[in-house]
């Protein structure tokens, strides 16, 4: 038969008896105090394992929540651009240039007389789709402003045709479509 740790201890001398019966009692008292008290005692392991899940799950929802933003992003892209290419409105090669500005740097599109008047007028806007400016109506630049204004180039405010009886100025149109 094998014999004990701490009966080797003893028999070695390195350990004294009353030492090792006084660290007998203190595991006898303390295995008794559990059972009585019932009580888990979480060891430090147990504590670490517990901080890391919580860690790694915050970890992941803000992940999910940067991958949902992101696909959100995409799918108001695609819902844009599907708006523009079902709404494109013809431009006329050799028609009259219109200048807009596009990131501080002026470019121009060629447009038919009815055309420019109707982007002057505001039932048109420019939009900008993928490398090139599309003409759209105004109430689909609306529904593109709402989901990302970055699209919208031109979007002049609606001017209605009929002038007040009263104004003085009638007579004069102001020229709100100059070419510069």
């Amino acid at each position: 038969m094998a014999i004990s740790l701490q009966d080797q201890l003893l028999n070695s001398g390195l350990i004294k008896k009353d030492k090792a019966n006084k660290a007998k009692k203190e595991k006898y008292k303390q295995s008794k105090q559990q059972r009585n008290s019932k009580t888990t005692q979480t060891d430090e392991a147990t504590l670490l394992a517990q901080k890391t899940l919580a860690e790694k799950q915050a970890k992941d929802r803000q992940l999910n929540q940067q991958q949902k933003e992101v696909a959100e992003k995409k799918a108001i892209v695609a819902q844009i651009k599907q708006l523009i290419q079902l709404n494109i409105q013809a431009k006329d090669d050799n028609g009259v240039a219109y200048n807009f500005s596009d990131n501080n740097a002026v470019k121009k599109i060629h447009v038919n007389q009815a055309t420019l008047k109707n982007i002057s007028n505001g039932k048109l806007a420019i939009v900008k789709y993928n490398t090139s400016y599309e003409l759209v109506p105004t109430q689909v630049a609306e529904k593109i402003k709402q989901r990302d204004a970055s699209f919208i180039l031109v979007l002049n405010d609606k001017i209605e045709d009929e002038l007040a009886a009263d104004d003085p100025y009638a007579d004069f149109q102001i020229p709100d479509d100059l070419m510069w």
